[in-house]
């Protein structure tokens, strides 16, 4: 081959790459593994687009996937009870987003477990995480598939259910007839609204805000999570991924249903101009 004929070749190939690096999205798969159905919600950080769809109802072994865009920051969480009329409106027992099927930039109502991530944008690395800094609602478990180069993708979440041993002071009982029993465990700093449990105040600092009985209680039950807001050396995890599995109650012996897909998203759920800023 020509010199010139070679060196525009391999200015071509260094300009796809580059071009498909930028380009590539991460795609979120959500599965409902838990015996009874879940309404999953997702919330994007500031500059981000919304996902196709911010809420739906998700049945026991259903699943579905959601495309975000390169940079894509936001949280991803599951409500447990609830109950919606013809036109989106309701409630949940947990995970509550306004009221409403589709969350609509509103975020979860305490305690929810949280799925946070910042996805990078061309060769930037994703940084992820389980939170249970809100509290907790159900167990799930995240795992980064189609690592982008050598790195080493882990696995995070909850998978224990702490509803189980939560303490009586932090439990949020059911008792409208759809689930009964803990449904959730608050954090400590729901439950009590003080700034020691809060990091706020003259404890907004790594210093003075150290772990307390209560995040100990979430932290041994789940070391791979945020327990508390500077939780950040074991709960923090780093990766460059095309698809990360997010799977609520994954040790969950609900009864064995066909793993299928929920019905396609209406026409009208789509990507907003994506050209708009995103936060890195």
């Amino acid at each position: 081959m020509p010199i010139v004929a070679s060196w525009k070749f391999q200015s071509f190939f260094v300009i796809l790459l580059t071009f498909l690096s930028y380009s590539f999205s991460s795609i979120f798969t959500i599965t409902n593994n838990c015996p009874h159905t879940i309404w999953p919600g997702t919330l994007s950080g500031s500059g981000s687009p919304p996902l196709p769809t911010t809420g739906f109802q998700l049945d026991s072994g259903q699943m579905i996937k959601l495309t975000s865009v390169p940079g894509w920051s936001g949280r991803i969480w599951a409500r447990t009870g609830c109950t919606f009329d013809a036109t989106g409106i309701g409630k949940c027992q947990t995970g509550d987003c306004g009221g409403r099927l589709e969350c609509d930039g509103n975020g979860a109502a305490p305690p929810t477990s949280l799925f946070e991530i910042t996805l990078g944008q061309g060769n930037e690395q994703d940084f992820y995480d389980v939170s249970m800094v809100d509290g907790y609602n159900l167990p799930l478990l995240v795992q980064p598939r189609g690592v982008y180069g050598t790195g080493v993708c882990n696995a995070t979440g909850c998978v224990t259910d702490i509803n189980r041993g939560c303490p009586k002071e932090l439990q949020v009982v059911g008792g409208d007839g759809y689930q009964d029993g803990v449904v959730g465990c608050k954090s400590a700093c729901e439950a009590f609204g003080s700034d020691q449990y809060c990091c706020s105040g003259e404890f907004a600092n790594p210093t003075t805000c150290q772990p307390s009985y209560y995040s100990t209680l979430f932290k041994q039950a789940c070391p791979k999570a945020y327990s508390y807001a500077f939780d950040d050396a074991t709960s923090t995890f780093i990766c460059k991924a095309f698809e990360y599995d997010i799977v609520f109650c994954p040790n969950s012996n609900r009864a064995k249903t066909p793993n299928a897909p929920i019905p396609p998203l209406p026409p009208s759920i789509g990507w907003p101009d994506q050209k708009q800023s995103l936060r890195h």
